[in-house]
């Protein structure tokens, strides 16, 4: 099978390039040839906004490039990740035009949320959810904390809301979580059009031994991600047990400031993915405080890998990945004498954390590694590869 990958890359690498890169190293290794078309948004430095908004709805010469891309490398799917905000829908059409299934696969909420995080002031935020107009992502400038860059990612959600993008222009979705998909389809995307499949590892790190005995987070240092909740449980839990933070982010100051009066505290910035892995391994548990609406966690199923628990706020699709006590443990989003409680229970019953070593490595080779998500993929591919007169006749009618 040939499949040609498409994506906008953000100025910096976050998860979505590591689920991109790591399905098309996938499919590679199973013998598809994988070609790719991205954009990367170091190119909108210095842009005029008007143009950069005028792109964002429609991008003419996407649409064009992409046509004659498909023309020339003749793939049988192509799998979208990211098309915000260069690449625009019109890719969508590009590859119906020519006849192409399209696979689009959801990493945020960008389809329903501005801001794609559904998530503002420090809070969960539902307001434009369902509306065919976001006209409160607008005035609270959520999106880059500006009215004007919210008011085109507004025009975007409306014309193609308006034009049924979603429904007749992309065959399917894909949904890392249960949770993710529910929110999809209480937004309008047709139930049908979402798969859902978890994400996966690949190569899957070594199991560590758990000895370190330190807490770990793993992270941006984004509001959105709990820092605050998990700072104040610290600075309650005194002396417990130390606390590394891996990250860098907008926060870094406040974990600095956290780091100079909680003695158990230690921030050590970015660290490269071997290293990460290793803290892990060593780690007593995983810290997951997230606030928003993660749409999997796909740290929570890295420390899996190592043979990690985790302790995670129970939001969001993260509450799917956890099974309390056998997995890890939840506490209440938002709630830092929770997490203290959860915390100290972890620390009072060493030998459950160390029967959940065994369990969370046994969860990782059952649900999530490149094997399983190989055939999820494999599936979802099939599905619509079964109506090829469909597509021609799409086609025809475009062209």
């Amino acid at each position: 099978m040939r499949v040609l990958m498409v994506h906008n890359y953000y100025q910096q690498r976050g998860g979505e390039e590591s689920i991109f890169e790591t399905e098309s190293t996938m499919l590679e290794a199973k013998g598809h040839t994988v070609d790719l078309y991205s954009l990367h948004n170091d190119d909108i430095a210095g842009a005029n906004p008007l143009v950069l908004a005028a792109k964002t709805l429609w991008n003419q010469k996407v649409y064009q490039e992409l046509r004659q891309t498909i023309r020339k490398t003749r793939p049988e799917i192509v799998h979208f990740h990211n098309t915000f905000p260069l690449i625009s829908p019109a890719a969508y059409y590009a590859a119906q035009a020519e006849g192409v299934p399209v696979v689009q696969t959801l990493h945020n909420y960008r389809l329903l949320c501005p801001n794609g995080l559904f998530f503002r002031e420090g809070k969960v935020c539902e307001d434009c959810l369902g509306k065919a107009i976001p006209l409160p992502g607008v005035i609270h400038g959520c999106y880059r904390n500006s009215r004007v860059a919210s008011a085109g990612v507004a025009a975007m959600l409306s014309l193609h809301t308006f034009l049924k993008t979603w429904s007749k222009a992309v065959d399917v979705f894909i949904a890392y979580s249960q949770f993710a998909r529910n929110k999809f389809v209480e937004g309008g995307i047709p139930r049908e059009k979402l798969a859902f499949k978890t994400n996966s590892l690949h190569p899957a790190p070594d199991v560590g031994q758990g000895q370190g005995n330190y807490a770990l987070f793993v992270g941006r240092l984004s509001t959105e991600k709990g820092l605050g909740v998990m700072l104040d449980a610290w600075e309650q839990l005194g002396q417990k047990i130390p606390l590394k933070v891996v990250g860098d982010g907008p926060m870094a100051p406040l974990v600095q400031a956290a780091q100079a009066r909680v003695p158990n505290l230690e921030w050590v910035g970015r660290k490269p993915l071997e290293e990460v892995y290793q803290l892990m391994g060593e780690a007593s548990f995983l810290v997951f405080p997230s606030e928003w609406y993660e749409t999997f966690g796909r740290v929570a199923m890295e420390a899996f890998a190592t043979g990690t628990p985790v302790i995670a706020a129970n939001i969001g699709a993260i509450s799917e990945l956890i099974t309390p006590y056998q997995t890890g443990l939840h506490f209440k989003a938002s709630d830092s004498q929770d997490l203290v409680t959860q915390v100290e229970w972890a620390l009072s019953h060493p030998q459950e954390m160390l029967q959940m070593r065994q369990t969370v490595r046994a969860e990782f080779e059952m649900k999530y590694t490149p094997d399983k998500n190989y055939r999820r993929l494999m599936e979802i591919y099939t599905s619509i590869l079964r109506e090829p007169q469909k597509q021609s006749e799409i086609a025809s009618s475009i062209n």
